[in-house]
């Protein structure tokens, strides 16, 4: 069998019975290495050397978390949780009502699609707004599976959809590998191929909310790490301080294209002001990046893993195995395509990484099968996008969990990577299907 099927069934299988992500991609990697024919040294060789990739990755998110928690010092998350138990609250009613839990699910769903164009922050706001409101959904008993669902919409639907933020960077991805594989192609197009599959994803979004999830899930009060400045009183000049702290990351965050520095922008303005103590910050960091440090390895430990599989050449191979299945038959092909796509990418757990992995594979096999160019678009831009809704190792789906397990209440694997799996990468895989055989 093929060795990056045989390391992304490892792992998967491995996280499924609750190994340690991290362990799970490590294992995965050097098994996979093994049976791709390199030696002990050259897999650990390989993966050593993947896994500087990923560091600033983690250290993004490592001040990331230290931002979250200088914010959450000054009062501002305590302020946002008042506010919207004074919206969903009304004289005389029980809070646990269809109503306030129709309007926290559009403000997170709002806040998350926001996230990866208008405001382009992708996780960051996760820790700041998911942690503080668990409180707040336990009492309405709302299922955490159900905002998991959500906010993993709400980070890849957009950018595989709309081509600003996170979508420029996504659809110049696709359009510059197809062109490196002997296809160009305009832009302007993607949106068009993309919005079959994204609509399979509008429908697995419904069938979560009004199916799956609709039914309340209890769970404890838990004192949340997160909030251990909740007590204190936001005054004007905090919140006036505060909100240009975030405007500031923002903007370099827009301008510059990193997470790092825009973290470090908005604690100096904290700092500086005198609106989170000097004093504080040992603690504040420490603090923000144990909340982070999760992600931080898991993303790490997958730049490991994807540098063993490509060293491997079994990409290549199990494209050129699909194309002996394929034959002539596009219905085969398309749908063999795009489960190549998702083998890869539950591994590598990141759609911009595996397109220039895939694209250099399928654009010349779409080519020999006679896809047009749109189906082509559809094709590789489904497959790279669904390992992000699923893949144990995804920022897409550890961002949910990160602000969701604060209480320590919500597995990463069950409670967030196998809901967005059966609801997301499963339309995306028939939707996509679709796609390429109409377009």
């Amino acid at each position: 069998m093929n060795a990056v099927v045989i390391a992304v069934i490892i792992m998967l299988i491995l996280s499924l019975i609750r190994v340690n992500v991290v362990a799970a991609l490590i294992i995965g990697a050097a098994v996979g290495g093994l049976i791709g024919g390199l030696s002990v040294e050259d897999t650990v060789a390989v993966f050593s050397e993947g896994v500087g990739g990923g560091a600033n990755i983690a250290l993004s998110y490592a001040l990331l978390g230290g931002f979250a928690v200088a914010i959450s010092y000054t009062g501002l998350p305590k302020l946002m949780v008042d506010k919207i138990v004074a919206a969903v609250s009304r004289e005389g009613e029980p809070r646990a009502t269809a109503l306030p839990k129709v309007l926290i699910i559009l403000a997170i769903l709002s806040i998350s699609i926001m996230s990866q164009n208008i405001v382009p922050v992708h996780i960051a706001f996760i820790p700041l707004l998911i942690p503080p409101l668990l409180l707040v959904m336990n009492e309405l008993g709302i299922d955490r599976r159900l905002i998991a669902t959500i906010i993993t919409f709400g980070l890849t639907a957009p950018y595989i959809l709309l081509p600003y933020g996170f979508g420029q960077i996504f659809h110049d991805t696709i359009a510059t590998n197809m062109e490196l594989s002997g296809l160009t192609i305009d832009m302007n197009v993607i949106p068009t191929a993309m919005l079959i599959p994204t609509a399979g994803m509008v429908l697995g979004l419904l069938v979560a909310i009004f199916i799956s999830y609709r039914k309340p899930r209890e769970y404890e009060n838990r004192k949340v790490s997160l909030q251990d400045g909740d007590a204190k009183t936001i005054t004007t000049k905090d919140l006036i301080v505060t909100i240009i702290a975030i405007i500031a990351a923002l903007v370099v965050q827009s301008v510059f294209q990193s997470m790092v520095f825009s973290a470090v922008i908005g604690l100096a303005v904290l700092f500086v002001t005198g609106t989170v103590k000097l004093r504080d910050q040992d603690q504040l960091m420490t603090d923000g990046m144990k909340m982070m440090a999760f992600i931080g390895f898991v993303m790490i430990s997958a730049n490991g893993f994807a540098a063993v599989m490509t060293e491997t050449g079994a990409v290549e191979s199990l494209v050129n195995s699909a194309a002996d299945l394929i034959g002539d038959n596009k219905a085969v092909g398309a749908l063999l395509m795009l489960i190549v796509g998702l083998v890869v990418t539950m591994g590598i757990g990141s759609s911009f990484a595996t397109i220039p992995i895939i694209a250099v594979l399928f654009v010349p096999l779409s080519l020999e099968l006679g896809f047009s160019p749109l189906a082509t678009v559809a094709l590789i831009g489904t497959a790279g996008a669904l390992g992000d809704a699923g893949s144990p190792a995804s920022d897409s789906t550890l961002g949910p969990t990160a602000g969701l397990n604060a209480d320590g209440q919500h597995n990463h694997i069950w409670d967030t990577c196998v809901p967005t799996f059966v609801h997301y990468n499963i339309p995306l895989v028939l939707f996509g299907w679709i796609a390429a055989l109409v377009l």
